[in-house]
C-alpha cells in the first residue's frame, strides 16, 4: 500500500492527508498546493497562478487533532521541528526526496527582541510616529535649556502632564472609538483617493507609536523639571521633589514594562504594571499639582488657599482630562451573564446580549483588576454577539473545562483595524485559525465595503463548531476560500492573498494572524503594488 503523503499544517504538525468527500467541501477547482511551495515561509515577487473557488466550492472536513490557537496545534519533536525547518528553507525539494539529518537543518539566528523590533520594517509608520513625537519634544527640550523657550524652561512640568495627556489619549478605548467612526464617516467615501484612506489606516493603526515617544518624552520632561528645582535653592521644596521623584520612578517603571522583550514575553506583567503604577502616578500628579500651588517659595510654606487658582492653571485642566480619560473605561465596566459552548477542548464560543456593529472588539475579564483579555465580536448586529475564544492561557482554557455564568466586561467596545475595513469599497479580509471571528460579522452584516475572505484553519467543524461552520458557509461562495490545512495541508498564505486580492480587486488587504504571518502577507502584497495592513506587536 502506498505511503500517504504528509503535509506540515501552519505551526508545522505533520500529518497524514485522508481525502474525503464531504458535503462541506472545497470542490476540484481548487487543487491542493504542492508541498514545495505550500511551506514556503517568505514568498517573493513573483507572478501567482490562478486559485479560486466555484460557486458551489465552500470548506473541506479536517480529519486531523483539534488545534489550539489560530492554526496551533499539539507540539512537534525537536526532530520534526528542524524537518519542518529545513523544509520551510528550501532544503528539502519535495517529500519523496530522502531527508537531511535534523543536525544539518540550519538554525534561525534572529532573537525574539529582533523579530519584535523589525516587525514588519525598520521604518514603520509606527516607529516613524514614534521618532516624530520623540523629535519634536527634543527640540523642544533642546530648545528650553538653552534659552530659546522661556515658556517650557519655565513649565517643565507642564509638558511632562501635557505629553501624559498625549500619551493617555491615543490609548484611550473611547477617544479611538469616536476617531475611528470620523474616520470611516469622512474618508470612507468612493470619491476620497485610495491613497488618503491608506494613509489613514496607517496613522490609526499606529498611534501607539505617539502614545510610546510621549511617554519617553515625559520622563525627559519631568527630570529636566527635577534638575532646574534641585539647583534652585529657593524654589526647592522637599516635599515636591519627593513627589516628582516617585512619579519619576513610576513613569520609568511603566516604560520599562512596556519594552517589547518584557512585553511579549511577560504581558501579565506589563499589563499590571502600566495599570497600577499608572493609577499611583496619577494620584501622585493631584497631590503634586496641589503641592506647587500652595507652596510659598518666600516663606517656604503651604497655604491653604487654593482658591480660583487651581481652575486657572493649564496643569490642572491636563490632570483633569487625563483624570477623566482614565476613568472612563472602569466606569462601563460591569458583570453581566453568558453562555459559554465548547466546540472542542481548544476553543469556546462566549454569548452575550445586545448585536454590535461589525469590526469592533471587546474585552473580557474573570477578574476585573488582575487582567483583561481582548476578542473579536461576532455579531448579526441584532439580539445577541458571541467571542471566539482559543484556549491558549489559564483564563481561557478554564472557559473550556469550567465554563462560569458571569464574566465582567467593558460596556464600550473599541476599534482597531478591523473596524476600517468600512472605509473601503472592496477588502479582503484574510484569517488564520480564530482569527476568523474578527472578520464574521462582515459576513453576518450588510456592509457599505465589499468584503471577500480567505481563511486558513485546521478542522473546521471540530475546532470551531457547527455554529461558525454555519456562518461562513452562508456567505456567498463566489467570495469565500477556505483552506483547511488538515487535507490541503499548510498553504503559502502570502501567495493564496496576492492572487485572491488580484482576482476579486481589492483595493485593500486586511490580515490578522501570527505575527510571522501576518508580516509575510502584508510584505508579499506591497511588493506587487496592493496595500495591506496587518496587526504590529504593539496594536
Amino acid at each position: 500500500m502506498q505511503t500517504p503523503v504528509r503535509f506540515s499544517s501552519c505551526r508545522g504538525v505533520a500529518f497524514e492527508v485522508k481525502p474525503h468527500e464531504h458535503h462541506f467541501s472545497i470542490s476540484n477547482s481548487i487543487s491542493p498546493p504542492h508541498p514545495t511551495s505550500s511551506i514556503t515561509a517568505f514568498w517573493p515577487c513573483r507572478s501567482s497562478f490562478q486559485i479560486f473557488p466555484s460557486p458551489s466550492s465552500s470548506i473541506l472536513r479536517s480529519l486531523s487533532k483539534p488545534s489550539s490557537h489560530f492554526c496551533d496545534v499539539d507540539p512537534l519533536s525537536d526532530q520534526e521541528q528542524e524537518q519542518l525547518q529545513a523544509l520551510e528553507e528550501g532544503d528539502l525539494q519535495n517529500q519523496s526526496t530522502p531527508q537531511k539529518p535534523p543536525s544539518q537543518a540550519p538554525k534561525n539566528p534572529k532573537s525574539r527582541l529582533s523579530i519584535i523590533l523589525l516587525d514588519q520594517g525598520l521604518f514603520t509608520v509606527y516607529k516613524r510616529l514614534f521618532l516624530l513625537s520623540l523629535a519634536f519634544n527634543i527640540t523642544s527640550f533642546i530648545l528650553a535649556a538653552t534659552g530659546y523657550f522661556p515658556y517650557a524652561r519655565a513649565n517643565p512640568a507642564l509638558f511632562s502632564i501635557g505629553n501624559i495627556f498625549a500619551l493617555t489619549l491615543c490609548r484611550s478605548e473611547a477617544f479611538l472609538r469616536v476617531l475611528f467612526s470620523l474616520a470611516v464617516t469622512i474618508f470612507g467615501r468612493s470619491w476620497v483617493p485610495l491613497a488618503i484612506k491608506t494613509t489613514v489606516t496607517s496613522l490609526l493603526q499606529s498611534l501607539g507609536g505617539v502614545h510610546s515617544g510621549c511617554g519617553v518624552s515625559s520622563i525627559a520632561w519631568l527630570v529636566y523639571a527635577l534638575l532646574l528645582t534641585l539647583m534652585d535653592p529657593q524654589e526647592r521644596s522637599p516635599a515636591i521633589v519627593a513627589v516628582a521623584s516617585a512619579i519619576l520612578a513610576l513613569l520609568s517603571l511603566s516604560s520599562l514594562a512596556a519594552f517589547p522583550l518584557v512585553r511579549h514575553l511577560h504581558h501579565n506583567v506589563f499589563e499590571r504594571t502600566h495599570r497600577f503604577a499608572g493609577w499611583t502616578a496619577l494620584s501622585l500628579l493631584w497631590a503634586f499639582l496641589i503641592l506647587t500651588l500652595t507652596y510659598d517659595p518666600i516663606t517656604k510654606s503651604y497655604n491653604e488657599d487654593l482658591g480660583s487658582r487651581l481652575f486657572q492653571t493649564q496643569e490642572f485642566w491636563f490632570t483633569a482630562a487625563i483624570t477623566f480619560l482614565i476613568i472612563l473605561p472602569w466606569v462601563t465596566v460591569r458583570r453581566v451573564p453568558v453562555q459559554i459552548s465548547a466546540p472542542s477542548g481548544h476553543a469556546s464560543i462566549i454569548k452575550f446580549s445586545g448585536g454590535v456593529k461589525p469590526g469592533l472588539l471587546g474585552r473580557i475579564s474573570p477578574s476585573p483588576l488582575s487582567e483583561w483579555h481582548a476578542f473579536g465580536i461576532i455579531s448579526d448586529g441584532e439580539k445577541e454577539h458571541m467571542m471566539l475564544a482559543g484556549a491558549v492561557g489559564d483564563f481561557t482554557k478554564s472557559l473550556v473545562s469550567d465554563p462560569p455564568s458571569h464574566l465582567w466586561i467593558r460596556g464600550v467596545h473599541f476599534a482597531g483595524l478591523p473596524y476600517l475595513v468600512n472605509m473601503y469599497e472592496r477588502a479582503l479580509v484574510v484569517a488564520t485559525g480564530s482569527g476568523i471571528c474578527v472578520f464574521l460579522s462582515f459576513l453576518l452584516q450588510t456592509n457599505r465595503a465589499n468584503v471577500h475572505l480567505v481563511w486558513v484553519a485546521k478542522g473546521i467543524e471540530e475546532n470551531f463548531g457547527k455554529e461558525i461552520k454555519e456562518m461562513v458557509n452562508g456567505y456567498p461562495k463566489e467570495k469565500v476560500i477556505v483552506h483547511d490545512t488538515a487535507v490541503l495541508g499548510r498553504p503559502n498564505v502570502a501567495e493564496l492573498t496576492v492572487k485572491a486580492a488580484r482576482g476579486w480587486k481589492a483595493e485593500v488587504v486586511i490580515v490578522t494572524s501570527n505575527p510571522e504571518g501576518s508580516r509575510n502577507v502584508v510584505n508579499a502584497c506591497k511588493c506587487v503594488g496592493i496595500a495591506a495592513f496587518g496587526p504590529i506587536w504593539d496594536s
